[in-house]
């Protein structure tokens, strides 16, 4: 009876080995990893974003003409031509990620000042199907062989791989056959173009334990490869900056990205070093440097940027931070610094605003430290701005001064909401009904000095009139493009009302925020599920708060699209991007691909839409931006 147990215990002990825990991302990844993208469980992730009400309106029955006919003619234009070349199926590889799935960018030696390039790894865990990825690999280097293609193979720490072997010439010409460029231009469309012809690509393709490694550095590889058994190469988890990140954000995320800023921003600098070093002596430089121009605008001061995605089930969450510490802290990072205050929906926002945004930056100090970074920057840049700012409205008034009458006399708040379509038509859907407004202790004076910075306008007509006992200006736009090409000529109505100046396209708003006054008889803030949303993002009083209702704004769209299909097609009539996938001249081609008219009707899937919120912050730290998604009310009934 032992020696039964004790050979079920050497059984399971081996059993074990063999389905050995592929360590996390972070845990494989050497440390002077420059980005990193990953699913740290994908068959997890997975389950919940099928949940999405994104991905329950792609699977609604009402979703299937459309659907159904984008998938059909995208597998026959675009993945079997691709799974011909390559000799694989796409689809024997659904399935296999079980555990992470994860792309890196690596050094690679690539240093700003040498030919090499950065390296790419992926990497995926198959866990219990290792069987069927090994499997597959074996038949995807059989298929190589046997269509002439080259192969190496060499080992990598006691692993097999192999290495793909094709010339960067030959995906050049499967692309140009799959998307042709619609004046026979066979260089339109390529891959990053190699140094000289006929240069070769590699790629590194094998499997440890459950692991799926492709890679382009063998050096990248093998420190990975050392890190899956526990060696000691120093880790991504030991990098500081991601730690930290890791620590606050990445942290039970479903998604989540990194990229060490510093690093690149660095190597882009040595770059213009290095080609300003190659020169002709005698041959001085004209204009600003690159390196000192991302210096003045702030860039050298951002160290990482770092994403993640978490879903609660009773809502969707994404964080973006970008770190760029206060000390350090300049150009266009502290133009767009803001200091933590109230940035909620005001009482005279409508409650049928279906779009609403509000930041709490202060205009007279934010263009102040524009101009000092735009002078560090393009010093002749800044002087023509200069020229123009001293001028404007000199011609009509020798003492007036934009700076005094218009930037000094600018608050720190500024109101923007936008409400639904008047009409169903493309123009429309590219510009709704929307209003601005700038808060300011002497409004009047603002307005006025407006009409003045308009003389610097190509057309310079400003009128005048009366509404409810203030003036309200009508400025003469630049023309916009509707679709199809037809110029739409734009005003803009502005006047000063309730310590803000309102700016408009849309008179109709404008007119309608003067007789609200100061409070409309239903308001935005008093929006059943606004205030518990927002509490997902930080609150309403981080500086800068947004809303958007879209259950409103995807019925526009949808309604719109519906409408417009053979308008829409016809816009896309000859168009690069139409030849590219073949549409050519004709506009019934382009309804091949993509049928809006096939959509459902937007009651038929309402319930898969609500609202969102986002703010943002900043902090000694940087910059953050959050955005939440609650699951529609409609979806639990």
């Amino acid at each position: 009876m032992k020696c039964q147990l004790c050979s079920l215990g050497l059984l399971f002990a081996a059993s074990s080995a063999s389905l050995a825990v592929t360590p996390p991302p972070e845990k494989l990844l050497a440390a002077d990893t420059v980005a990193v993208l990953t699913i740290p469980d994908y068959v997890k992730a997975s389950a919940s974003w099928k949940q999405w009400p994104s991905s329950l309106l792609w699977a609604d029955a009402s979703m299937k003409p459309f659907k159904d006919k984008f998938l059909a003619k995208l597998r026959a234009e675009v993945v079997v031509p691709l799974e011909k070349e390559f000799g694989i199926k796409f689809g024997d590889y659904a399935g296999l990620a079980q555990g992470q799935l994860t792309l890196a960018l690596t050094p690679n030696g690539w240093e700003g000042n040498s030919p090499k390039e950065p390296g790419f790894l992926f990497l995926l865990d198959s866990r219990d199907k290792s069987g069927a990825l090994k499997t597959n690999l074996a038949e995807l280097k059989n298929k190589w062989v046997d269509s002439g293609k080259q192969v190496r193979l060499e080992k990598i720490r006691d692993v097999e791989f192999t290495t793909l072997i094709f010339k960067a010439d030959d995906l050049k010409k499967t692309l140009s056959k799959l998307f042709p460029d619609p004046n026979g231009n066979s260089e339109a469309l390529e891959p990053p173009k190699p140094d000289k012809p006929g240069k070769e690509m590699e790629f590194l393709v094998g499997q440890s334990d459950s692991l799926l490694v492709i890679g382009s550095s063998a050096k990248d590889i093998e420190k990975v490869l050392i890190n899956q058994a526990g060696g000691a190469v120093a880790t991504l988890s030991d990098q500081s900056s991601f730690a930290s990140s890791y620590g606050s954000l990445f942290r039970d995320s479903q998604v989540y990205g990194w990229v060490n800023a510093n690093s690149i921003i660095a190597a882009v600098t040595r770059v213009f070093s290095r080609q300003a070093e190659a020169q002709p002596q005698g041959r001085q430089q004209t204009g600003p440097k690159p390196d000192k121009i991302l210096s003045a605008i702030g860039l050298s001061g951002l160290q990482t940027v770092a994403f993640n995605l978490r879903d609660s089930g009773e809502g969707c969450a994404v964080n973006l931070n970008l770190n760029v510490p206060e000390a350090s802290r300049r150009g266009i990072f502290k133009v767009v610094s803001y200091d933590a205050k109230d940035a909620s929906p005001p009482p005279f926002v409508p409650a049928d605003a279906v779009k609403f945004s509000r930041w709490r930056l202060d205009l007279p100090k934010a263009w102040a430290t524009l101009e000092s970074t735009l002078t560090e920057a393009i010093p002749q840049a800044a002087s023509f701005v200069k020229l123009i700012v001293d001028s404007a409205g000199k011609d009509r008034d020798p003492n007036f001064d934009l700076r005094k009458n218009l930037i000094a006399n600018l608050g720190d708040d500024i109101v923007s909401y936008a409400k639904t379509l008047r009409k169903q038509t493309l123009a429309d859907l590219g510009s709704p009904p929307s209003l601005i407004l700038i808060n300011s202790a002497r409004p009047e004076q603002v307005a006025s000095a407006i009409k003045a910075l308009g003389a610097v306008m190509p057309q310079p007509k400003v009128k005048e009139r009366e509404f409810l006992g203030r003036t309200v200006y009508a400025l003469n736009l630049p023309p916009s493009q509707a679709p199809g090409g037809k110029p739409i000529d734009r005003v803009l109505h502005y006047t000063a009302s309730g310590g803000y100046v309102a700016m408009s396209t849309d008179v109709a708003m404008l007119e309608e925020f003067m007789r609200n006054g100061e409070s409309a008889a239903k308001a935005l803030r008093d929006t059943p599920g606004l205030r518990e949303a927002a509490q997902k993002v930080g609150g309403m009083s981080t500086g800068l708060f947004g809303y958007e209702n879209q259950a409103e704004t995807m019925r526009a769209i949808i309604e719109t699209l519906k409408k417009e299909s053979g308008t829409l097609a016809n816009l896309f009539n000859g168009s690069p991007l139409a030849s590219r996938f073949g549409m050519g001249e004709d506009a019934n081609k382009f309804k091949e691909w993509v049928d809006f008219s096939l959509l459902p009707s937007f009651d038929k899937i309402a319930k898969y839409f609500y609202i969102n919120v986002w703010s943002g912050s900043t902090t000694p730290e940087g910059l953050s931006f959050k955005v939440y998604a609650p699951s529609p009310p409609q979806m639990k009934k």
